[in-house]
């Protein structure tokens, strides 16, 4: 019993979990004029950082900004963004864990804000999934191995 209600919270817990990444917005110039990004707030309960804009009346505008929300939310805002005809790409290119370096201390997983790195339990192995990764780099700075690696393009943001 006690197993099952772990499980639950565990289920629980990913449910509410916050979800970030970092990406690039391009958009079609019949649309740079429109509160796109304040509908992300308004609409989907999304929180936002601009790292980069260039935004011209009439011209296709580009935007590198962090967007996090909770998974659901996010994605549904991403589909908003995409069904207006704004391309939308994630930043984080090449992100990976030397499993050689890596003595499973799990560091990482305390700092982890999208849940990328976590605990397998009974095993207590610490499990990287890629695709939750946000490309944050807290993971990078808390590992004392030095065993996780962000790479992306950042001359998009420069």
């Amino acid at each position: 019993m006690f197993y099952q209600i772990e499980i639950c919270l565990i289920n629980l817990h990913k449910e509410n979990m916050m979800y970030s990444k970092t990406i690039s917005l391009r958009f079609p110039k019949q649309i740079v004029n429109e509160p796109i990004v304040v509908n992300l707030v308004k609409k989907f309960d999304l929180t936002f950082n601009i790292l980069k804009a260039t935004v011209y009346p009439r011209e296709e505008g580009f935007m590198v900004m962090e967007l996090s929300g909770h998974k659901k939310k996010y994605q549904q805002g991403i589909s908003y963004l995409k069904d207006l005809g704004i391309k939308v790409e994630s930043i984080g290119q090449d992100i990976r864990r030397d499993d050689e370096t890596c003595f499973q201390c799990g560091a990482c997983t305390a700092v982890c804000p999208t849940g990328a790195l976590y605990i397998k339990r009974p095993e207590m192995e610490v499990i990287f999934d890629r695709d939750r990764c946000s490309a944050c780099e807290l993971c990078v700075i808390a590992c004392p191995a030095r065993a996780m690696e962000v790479k992306f393009d950042r001359s998009l943001i420069t």
